[in-house]
């Protein structure tokens, strides 16, 4: 990784790294160099312990470490902190993992989730194959029992027979992906895998048996021919899609089945329902999927859908077709479902196992997204955000007089841009669609999407908003919605061969090497003091001063609270990080810490009278805490504008328009400052 802010220093750690790694190539005879660990409660495998199998691989990684898990009942509770990890069984039905825990039990000493499952994840590319789990806790307490709880008001507690009993429960992890499994309990939330920020999980085969909202997503999921057996009358499944509008639960191909009267569904946050092919019991309630009442606002309104599902016994009028008019059963497909973010039938077929068959059809398989993608690069290698006034649509079947249109714009490429995730996203994701289908037209627009960044740097390491449109504020180095830093990840990616950046080749990592060692130099010389102290970063700067400036008309010069932490974020990537890179990020943690509001929820309410019919007002939550998107670079006041360019002290003081239009208060440094810096802090000193 990149040890300081020199190429010099950057390669001579490549090179430690390197024969490092050579050296461990020639001496590892043991344990690590083997492709597959194997337990056994015989002890005809390495360990007798699947966690003890766990706590033997190392913590970093960035390939699949299989842990292969020989028939038997594993009676221990199983945690997973780090990533790339296969837990794979011979038969669900035979290998079983087992706890009896009820979740309410477990908080009356432990601070947090983490423990109260089965199986608890913290790690992401983590895959399950062929296994039971399974929390008892119901089946073997079969009546009510009170116990001591410090955590608890009255020092007391009473468990329920069906209280909260998870199987899974997972935290930060993402990219989950669960084949042919089995997860029992007997109460609320059997499976639960929790990520509202970025968590995509995806269930196929699988059988899934609880109490109330047994099967409870948070993010992206998507089940495909998967049991569900409901021991409970409120609801089966559940989701929470809150943090973003596309974020969706998918359920294809399902069975549903249950005690009598069981409801399908419900939920209390924003959710998104898709239920594509799937059967229902007779015993099933005449009851569609419900929003239980709650004071959570939800700014999208309700979003479930049904298509070809069917009911044993006649079906019911609310599972009737009614998919989103924008949206066909044709357009569906499995990196759909997560937003074209992943693609876990892909990762399947790229496994060490697979078929020639296989490995020939996934050359074979058409991405018409990253067809599509092609067709919209510029002949500078880069990307447009928009096209024709409307954000550009990957998955749109484009007219004759829309291909003549981007012919036009592909010589000058005026419209290519970092702005909106342009460029950067487009290149993750041909890459992605390289390693899934062998197609070369992939990885080498991908290629061209590298030289366009590269081309684009300023010699004081900056980046623009556009290149080559330097009209405006487009000129200016941008940090703005992380546009700058957006590039520098996937640099860095590049060099390190980190993910799907692998495959972009060791030419293109040793160009960008000293356009990664540039950009952080222009972030420390652009890190605004007060009284001679380090603080944060203003959302843009003049690409040849420095200076902060104002962009659009309500984005004046200012400290951001939003764009600083991405800044932080990718600093804190740098392994053996130098003295300056140090001190930069601990100001801007101080400074965080400084002007963070507390006490406070920033939320969207119904507003008949203004022109959205919605307004965004700040309302007290205790507990809650909140930063400014814009900091006056002297005072620390935050302050906000509308399209008059006029600052305000408070948010209600801008016409609504922009009230609603942008973000002006978010919970940004939240985990920064609550997990990712401390993380941080304690692996620097232990450097």
């Amino acid at each position: 990784m990149v040890t300081g802010t020199g190429a010099e220093e950057i390669m001579q750690w490549n090179k430690k790294i390197s024969s490092f790694c050579a050296a461990m190539l020639v001496a590892a005879t043991g344990l690590f160099a083997q492709k597959q660990i194997t337990v056994a409660p015989d002890g005809s495998g390495n360990f007798k312990s699947i966690q003890e199998a766990v706590n033997s691989l190392p913590g970093d990684a960035k390939e699949q470490r299989i842990i292969f898990i020989k028939n038997g009942t594993y009676s221990e509770k199983i945690f997973i902190d780090k990533d790339f990890i296969t837990l794979k069984g011979e038969n669900p039905e035979k290998t079983v993992v087992k706890i009896a825990q009820a979740r309410e039990e477990w908080r009356c000493d432990n601070k947090d989730d983490y423990g109260t499952a089965t199986l608890n994840l913290r790690g992401s590319d983590i895959t399950l194959e062929n296994i039971s789990f399974i929390n008892s806790y119901g089946k073997d307490n079969t009546k009510e029992k009170t116990i001591a709880c410090a955590s608890d008001s009255g020092k007391s507690k009473t468990i329920r027979p069906y209280s909260h009993q998870m199987a899974l429960r997972s935290f930060a992890t993402t990219r989950l992906i669960v084949k042919n499994c089995i997860f029992r309990a007997y109460g609320g939330d059997t499976v639960s895998p929790w990520n509202t920020d970025n968590g995509m999980f995806y269930f196929k085969d699988c059988i899934m048996e609880g109490g109330v909202d047994f099967y409870c997503p948070r993010g992206w999921a998507l089940a495909d021919n998967c049991t569900f057996i409901c021991h409970d009358k409120n609801a089966a499944i559940w989701h929470d899609g809150s943090k973003y509008e596309k974020s969706k639960t998918v359920l294809i191909n399902c069975k549903f089945t249950g005690d009598d009267d069981f409801k399908l569904g419900r939920y209390h946050r924003d959710a998104q329902f898709y239920l594509i092919n799937c059967s229902f019991a007779r015993n099933m309630a005449d009851a569609d999927i419900y929003l239980v009442p709650t004071n959570n606002t939800l700014l999208w309104g309700r979003r479930i859908y049904y298509y070809n599902c069917k009911k044993d016994g006649g079906d019911y009028a609310w599972h009737k077709n009614n998919l989103p008019a924008e949206f066909g059963i044709n357009d569906y497909n499995v990196p759909w479902v997560y937003d074209y973010q992943w693609n876990p039938v892909g990762a399947e077929l790229k496994a060490a196992d697979k078929t020639a068959d296989q490995a020939a059809a996934s050359r074979n398989i058409q991405d018409t997204v990253a067809e599509n993608m092609l067709l919209y690069q510029r002949s500078n290698g880069g990307w447009p955000k928009h096209f024709k006034g409307q954000n550009v649509n990957y998955k749109k079947q484009l007219t004759d007089d829309e291909l003549g249109e981007l012919k036009k714009g592909f010589a000058e490429g005026i419209d290519a841009t970092i702005d909106n995730s342009a460029t950067t996203k487009e290149i993750r994701y041909l890459a992605k669609a390289y390693k899934s289908t062998g197609d070369k037209r992939f990885l080498e627009a991908a290629q061209r999407g590298i030289d366009y960044l590269l081309k684009a740097q300023y010699a004081n390491g900056g980046w623009p908003q556009f290149y080559p449109d330097f009209s405006s504020y487009r000129s200016q180095i941008t940090y703005n919605d992380n546009a700058m830093i957006n590039v520098l990840n996937v640099l860095f990616d590049v060099v390190y061969k980190y993910g799907d950046m692998d495959v972009i080749g060791a030419s293109y990592a040793d160009k960008c090497v000293d356009a990664v060692v540039r950009g952080v130099q222009c972030i420390l010389k652009t890190q605004l003091k007060q009284n001679g102290q380090l603080t944060a970063w203003c959302a843009q700067y003049n690409a040849k001063t420095l200076a902060p400036e104002m962009a659009r008309k309500f984005e004046l010069a200012s400290l951001s609270g939003m764009e600083s932490v991405g800044i932080v974020r990718f600093l804190m990537r740098i392994e053996k990080p130098s003295p300056d890179i140090v001190a930069s990020i601990k100001a801007a943690e101080a400074w965080f810490e400084k002007v963070k509001i507390t006490g406070y929820k920033y939320v969207d309410i119904p507003a008949p009278n203004e022109p959205s019919g919605r307004d965004r007002v700040i309302q007290p939550e205790e507990g809650s805490v909140l930063w400014a998107r814009f900091y006056d670079i002297n005072t620390n006041e935050p302050f906000f504008a509308g399209r008059d360019s006029q600052p305000k002290k408070t948010v209600a003081e801008i016409e609504n328009e922009r009230r609603v239009g942008y973000a002006w208060y978010g919970r940004w440094a939240e985990k920064l400052l609550a997990e990712e810096y401390p993380a941080w802090k304690k692996k620097l000193n232990k450097n």
